[in-house]
């Protein structure tokens, strides 16, 4: 479907802000809990894990607060997920100094929709910096098939914009694919709209793969796109098409676009769905229905499947398949990223077989 580097030692490369989400046990509201589950997560990691736990190489780039005992537990937890890493250790200096992210997150229940608010006060990964990286090695000696952008890092600080921008141009001078998922945060573009619409436009314009919702494409591209949220939204698929289609004609060199669909009904049913276009054909999976145990990390589980299926040569409509059934997979877990046992367990997902499996 898209050539790739034949040469590469990693299959992705991620640049990431890594941090801890605080979860109540039983799904119990964060306000009224006291006891918490702690995990290491950020949305772009959870991208890599699909292809990590499916035995592909995947490398985090990303800033460490040294001597911390949350960085030694981020470490470790990457570790798990067989991914190596590497990026540099900023002191703390004194208690007002930089740390990782704080995402305090329940899942929510039947009628209680969930509730998530990020602490991102001081956050090391806003001094992400080309300086602190050969890139050179990175993505010539050593070489990445793809690698895959978040607009939450791009648009973290000014310092992470330009961190993103100059990877994708390293990158893309070394031969690796570009995936982009614009990932919109209306907090992070508060009063830099112009300059950060410029920069999402140019790390797009060198994307092989543009990933987004019907907002993101709004806000991030200045695309037309259909009214976001709402019911019904099968009915609006071909609301989706001609935005893509539009997105396509701004950006003629890039390969593959993606959305997801979602519409809930409950925090713990969410009818579940995919546009994928390559070329002139559009891989559509109509909204269907689906069990959440914990929402979040859903959609990058969608973008970790469609990017495995890129890196294994499958066409749009398999790849896109997948995609749709690692994110289902991923709202099954009490982890952020999907850990796919094998390909089959996937395929079992999409073909709706939740049978014994022996």
């Amino acid at each position: 479907m898209i050539e790739l580097r034949s040469d590469a030692k990693y299959a992705m490369v991620i640049p990431t802000s890594m941090g801890i989400r605080l979860t109540p046990v039983d799904h119990q509201p964060f306000h009224c809990s006291d006891t918490f589950k702690m995990q290491a997560t950020s949305a772009e990691s959870n991208v890599g894990s699909i292809s990590s736990f499916l035995g592909l190489p995947v490398k985090i780039l990303t800033a460490f607060v040294k001597d911390s005992p949350v960085a030694r537990f981020i470490k470790d937890d990457l570790a798990g997920r067989h991914m190596d890493f590497e990026g540099p250790e900023f002191v703390q200096d004194n208690p007002w100094g930089v740390r990782h992210q704080i995402n305090m997150a329940d899942s929510g229940w039947g009628s209680r929709g969930p509730r998530v608010q990020n602490d991102r006060a001081g956050e090391v990964g806003c001094k992400l910096n080309v300086k602190d990286f050969d890139l050179d090695r990175i993505f010539g000696t050593e070489g990445a098939k793809i690698v895959h952008l978040s607009g939450l890092i791009a648009a973290l600080s000014e310092e992470t914009s330009e961190f993103c921008l100059e990877i994708a141009r390293a990158a893309k001078k070394h031969g690796s694919r570009i995936s982009f998922d614009l990932n919109h945060r209306a907090s992070f573009w508060k009063g830099r709209e112009d300059q950060l619409a410029a920069q999402f436009k140019e790390i797009a314009s060198l994307s092989d793969i543009l990933i987004g919702n019907e907002e993101d494409f709004q806000l991030c591209l200045g695309v037309e796109g259909p009214e976001a949220g709402g019911s019904d939204i099968t009915a609006k698929i071909d609301g989706f098409k001609e935005m893509i289609n539009r997105v396509k004609k701004e950006y003629a060199d890039t390969t593959l676009f993606a959305t997801t669909l979602r519409e809930v009904e409950s925090a713990n049913l969410h009818h579940w769905g995919a546009i994928v276009s390559h070329g002139t054909e559009f891989a559509v999976i109509e909204p269907r229905e689906i069990g959440v145990i914990d929402r979040i990390g859903g959609g990058d589980g969608f973008v970790g499947g469609l990017l495995y299926g890129v890196l294994q040569g499958w066409d749009a409509e398999k790849s896109a398949q997948f995609g749709w059934a690692t994110g289902a997979l991923t709202a099954t877990l009490y982890t952020d990223y999907g850990q796919p046992a094998d390909e089959d367990q996937v395929w079992s997902i999409w073909k709706g077989n939740a049978r014994v499996q022996r």
